[in-house]
């Protein structure tokens, strides 16, 4: 059976934590490496974890607070497992998530999947495409990190290590992984549960839109073919909202 390495990131996240740790632990699939990696957390966040006793739970602190990516990159740097997923500290998994990735994966090197977002105590599934090119996600971003699974038999660490940037490290690996292997496959299922904070949803599209910018910038494109992907993920945006 193929081991599946899990990284949690982890910073000031005792509200949620013991919800989003429990949905890994009683995975129907058991052969996991759970890393949780704590961001120099000054809440709870540890106290919670250490409820939870599973000898497939290994930690990591940080002697300083050091950002997302940071954080997910010393879970990397961990990981001994042959897949490999992320999963942030406010959000949950199906218990079959693993299951049902590891069974879709096989010659693939990168799925992601459906997901869930929760907000306002009310649930609303998000689609994907069935597929993503390196050229198709600059314009409609739609890969949710905590459906992802990567296939190490295709990859190398160095490919995944997320950019030291301060927003969308998880989209900058992933525009890095998609150079090299072409697709990255969807899955129809939902797998995950995405909380939604109680910032405004207009504030967040801003967030997004300047993260998303900010990101061309690392790929070394074109100021036209900027403002073209730009355009693209907009008009992506709102009519994923009609």
């Amino acid at each position: 059976m193929k081991k599946v390495s899990v990284i949690i990131p982890m910073y000031n996240a005792s509200n949620y934590i013991l919800e989003c740790l429990n949905s890994v632990v009683n995975q129907t699939y058991k052969n996991l490496e759970i890393i949780l990696v704590d961001d120099h957390s000054n809440d709870d966040t540890l106290k919670k974890v250490a409820i939870i006793k599973d000898d497939r739970i290994k930690l990591i602190k940080l002697k300083k607070n050091s950002g997302a990516a940071i954080t997910r990159n010393k879970g990397i740097e961990a990981a001994t497992g042959d897949y490999l997923c992320f999963l942030d500290s406010d959000d949950l998994w199906d218990e079959e998530k693993i299951a049902k990735q590891v069974n879709f994966i096989k010659d693939k090197a990168f799925i992601y999947s459906k997901y869930y977002y929760l907000r306002k105590n009310k649930t609303h599934l998000a689609d994907v495409p069935t597929s993503y090119t390196y050229e198709k996600l600059l314009k409609n971003s739609g890969i949710f990190t905590s459906t992802v699974m990567l296939n190490m038999a295709y990859l190398t660490k160095e490919d995944i290590y997320m950019p030291n940037i301060k927003r969308g490290q998880d989209y900058g690996c992933w525009y890095r992984v998609l150079k090299k292997v072409g697709i990255a496959y969807g899955m129809n299922d939902a797998l995950a549960y995405y909380r939604v904070g109680n910032v405004s949803l207009s504030s967040n599209k801003i967030k997004a839109a300047k993260r998303t910018w900010d990101l061309y910038k690392t790929q070394d494109l074109p100021f036209y073919k900027r403002v073209i992907c730009f355009i693209c993920y907009a008009f992506n945006a709102v009519k994923r909202r009609l």
